[in-house]
């Protein structure tokens, strides 16, 4: 399976099943719908940031097909002014690669450095997709096991209500 084996191994050790699906490589959201058509369940838009001095670093998460810039982004955080985190910030604190981002990288993230914001549409859903950190695969979970392996992470989350 295409995806970190550590991930895995915890879906497996919180009993956590999951639905996997292998693709060609899909970077962006528009790539990923070509794959997802078939998949029932909320695809979500994963963004990786950092704040302006690059002591703190930011994972949004909110379904695919809401827009959100990110000047409205930085109002709804109240974290100052963000920035896309680079490609060795990605590596460092979440252990993947550009168009890989995903909550589930949060198992590489030792030091719970990174906050998670998520829009609270997500809850309302019964599943969820995410890559398991690899663009080359989608697994879809259920949205009350997406909450037990957030729990068990122990990064801050905070629920946004994301309007558009």
């Amino acid at each position: 399976m295409n995806g970190d084996p550590k991930l895995f191994e915890l879906l497996e050790k919180l009993s956590i099943s999951f639905e996997y699906y292998e693709h060609p490589p899909t970077p962006t959201i528009e790539e990923a719908m070509k794959y997802w058509k078939d998949i029932e369940a909320t695809h979500c838009k994963n963004l990786f940031f950092r704040n302006h001095k690059g002591d703190r670093h930011y994972l949004v998460v909110f379904d695919h097909r809401k827009t959100l810039d990110v000047k409205t982004l930085e109002g709804m955080l109240h974290q100052g002014k963000l920035t896309f985190a680079s490609e060795e910030r990605m590596s460092k604190f979440l252990g993947i690669k550009p168009g890989s981002v995903t909550p589930l990288a949060l198992i590489n993230d030792k030091n719970n450095h990174v906050k998670l914001f998520i829009d609270s549409d997500i809850r309302k859903g019964t599943k969820v997709s995410f890559h398991p950190c690899s663009n080359t695969a989608s697994i879809v979970i259920k949205t009350t096991d997406l909450i037990r392996f957030l729990d068990y992470v122990q990064n801050e989350v905070e629920w946004l209500d994301i309007m558009h």
